[in-house]
């Protein structure tokens, strides 16, 4: 099966809706914890753009999404403008197949010469593949922050960790 990478189009919203809600509903991966439609989702869809600091890349399969990465606003004031958030999601059967890795290159590629200084990714604990994913490139632990989100009736610590670019 041959895998394809890239720039997200308005008509991937759908299946990208999809795929993020099922980890809204199933999984701590995210906070979040409404499911989406997509016109809830569009201002985060439109925020990427085929040049500068936010992209969003999508991993396609026989027609079919597999996964996105994404770099988005890090947090609204200014002074963090150079700092981006990156965010991977794929199919649950999809891991463990080379997507993450696909989909990191061709985002930290398509980023390669914007004014972006650090690259920042919480991951919510455990999850030893995502991290061993930002490891592979080049991310490195900032800390962890222990209990900041309850989902699915716990509490769930997030590691952070960034890498320069």
């Amino acid at each position: 099966m041959s895998t394809t990478i890239r720039s997200a189009r308005p008509g991937d919203w759908p299946a990208l809706t999809e795929l993020y809600n099922h980890y809204v509903l199933k999984t701590s991966i995210t906070f979040d914890v409404e499911p989406y439609t997509v016109e809830t989702r569009r201002p985060w869809f439109e925020q990427f753009a085929e040049t500068g600091r936010y992209r969003l890349h999508v991993a396609e399969r026989d027609g079919q999404i597999a996964g996105y990465a994404a770099s988005s606003r890090f947090r609204p004031k200014r002074a963090y403008d150079t700092s981006v958030e990156t965010s991977i999601y794929l199919q649950p059967d999809c891991h463990g197949q080379g997507i993450g890795t696909l989909l990191y290159t061709a985002l930290f590629e398509s980023l390669r010469g914007e004014d972006i200084h650090r690259a920042l990714g919480g991951i919510t604990l455990p999850n030893a593949a995502s991290i061993a994913l930002h490891r592979r490139f080049g991310f490195e632990s900032t800390g962890v922050l222990h209990e900041v989100g309850r989902k699915l009736d716990r509490y769930w610590d997030v590691e952070w960790f960034e890498k320069a670019l």
